[in-house]
């Protein structure tokens, strides 16, 4: 059977270029036959990648079949996972965040964790001598998931690994790292087409912070602004999205990646409790900037108090 590689639901550059990634390594050299699968549409972003490597657009799943193997990427969180992952077989996890727990596999499986920015990045170092098999379109995914997760080394999460890396690729691809992030910020902060709800589950995880159910949505931006201005709707659109998803609040935060800053909104006095506490702030408004905050995964996260 053939082996479907997919992360998280909302795919974001990393979770869809990983998923190609790993795809390419087991079939062509591994000699697996594999595919990547997307659980969702992919986000601006992730859809300019594809674009400019011509790559062509995984196939978009809604669940697995029981006994389907499959591969993890990019996320080891059920609640980020197809319906019924637990009964598919899973035959390995490769990833950069905490583990979270409640996966089942049918027998010992390869797991990999490293602390690292991006997927992409700990699946190189997995296939060693085997990258530079890798054809330009590759390591075209491979360089766009770097930079997009370090966003173009500015995260918290950026290692010199990580950098080390991406910078070797761009220079196997004759790239400009600035020239080519600028693009893909661009294409990131474009979000003109989307409604409000597509917004706020773009790049968005489930997390219990205290017994409170919460979907904390990050939107990355060079034009904070376009966001911002649609604030009253996006609050608005928040009670619908949460009652929808099952959650108790939707929280979200505006990167604005090159002031290295990012601006929660505060639709409510439970959100403005929880950022007082979380991050040390007075919040006398519907918005509150939270400077040097950029990482979800480091800083947002690891800091809500509810």
């Amino acid at each position: 059977m053939t082996t479907l590689v997919f992360g998280h639901k909302s795919p974001d550059t990393d979770s869809t270029g990983s998923a190609i990634l790993w795809a390419w390594y087991l079939t062509e050299v591994k000699g697996e036959a594999a595919k990547p699968a997307l659980l969702g549409e992919p986000n601006t972003e992730a859809a300019f990648m594809l674009r400019h490597w011509g790559l062509e657009k995984p196939e978009i799943i809604a669940d697995v079949a029981e006994g389907a193997p499959v591969v993890i990427v990019d996320t080891n969180n059920p609640a980020e996972l197809p319906p019924s992952i637990n009964s598919a077989d899973i035959r390995a996890i490769i990833d950069h965040h905490k583990l979270v727990g409640g996966l089942e596999t049918k027998g010992p499986i390869d797991i990999t964790m490293r602390p690292l920015a991006c997927t992409a990045t700990v699946m190189l170092d997995l296939m060693g001598a085997d990258a530079d098999k890798m054809p330009k379109a590759i390591r075209g995914a491979a360089l766009t998931c770097i930079l997009s997760d370090t966003l173009e080394f500015r995260s918290p999460t950026t290692t010199a690994h990580d950098r080390a890396v991406a910078e070797k690729l761009a220079a196997d691809l004759d790239v400009s790292i600035p020239e080519f992030a600028a693009q893909m910020f661009a294409a990131k902060s474009d979000v003109s087409s989307f409604s409000d709800a597509e917004l706020l589950r773009m790049d968005s995880k489930e997390f219990t912070v205290d017994g409170t159910e919460l979907r904390v949505s990050v939107l990355e931006t060079t034009s904070p602004a376009t966001i911002l201005d649609r604030k009253d709707s996006l609050m608005a659109s928040m009670v619908e999205v949460a009652k929808e998803d099952g959650a108790d609040q939707v929280l979200l935060f505006v990167i604005d990646i090159l002031k290295e800053e990012a601006t929660l909104l505060i639709p409510n006095d439970l959100v403005k409790t929880m950022a007082e506490k979380s991050f040390g702030v007075t919040v006398t408004g519907d918005t509150v900037v939270l400077p040097g905050v950029m990482s979800r995964k480091k800083q947002i996260i690891p800091s809500l108090k509810v």
